[in-house]
């Protein structure tokens, strides 16, 4: 018998891209993520999607969007105790909030990650135990930054952190 998806609420205020998360605990959708563009909202719906499964959880989300200046719930696969479900749909973005138009969003948020990538390699080199780094050295770690994506760069994180903890 499949397991029937609870019924997801409209998010408040204007049409945006939403993720919305169901807590089964307590019966009640969360927002997740936000924002006036549909990338960042995925990337963070596969980020939180990743942590809850690897801690075991089971994940049911809501995309909702604008569509025609209207809110817009996106299908999204019903929640199974094998198959948790996950926004997989990819509307075409309208015209005002492609790259194309020059919008300057997509470089922002591009720009963020590989500071927050940068910041997440900076710090495992910190608890490995190397604080003195160099101009040569923060030039390296910016080109890993540029490179890596998320993923990698945490688990390099990881081995530098664990490095670092058998060392004191």
């Amino acid at each position: 018998m499949e397991k029937q998806r609870p019924r997801c609420p409209r998010p408040p205020g204007e049409p945006r891209w939403v993720a919305m998360f169901h807590e089964p605990a307590r019966d009640t959708w969360t927002v997740g993520a936000e924002s006036p563009y549909p990338g960042p909202v995925r990337y963070a719906v596969g980020d939180m999607t990743r942590t809850v499964r690897a801690r075991g959880g089971e994940v049911t989300v809501a995309l909702w969007g604008p569509e025609d200046g209207a809110w817009r719930l996106f299908d999204t696969p019903p929640a199974t105790p094998t198959t948790p479900a996950v926004a997989t749909v990819t509307p075409a973005a309208p015209a005002s909030q492609s790259p194309a138009s020059g919008s300057p969003e997509p470089a922002r948020l591009a720009e963020r990650m590989t500071d927050r990538r940068h910041q997440v390699l900076m710090a495992g080199l910190g608890k490995a135990g190397l604080y003195d780094l160099g101009p040569e050295d923060d030039e390296a770690v910016r080109v890993l930054a540029d490179r890596l994506d998320e993923p990698t760069v945490r688990r390099v994180a990881h081995w530098l952190a664990a490095a670092g903890s058998r060392r004191s």
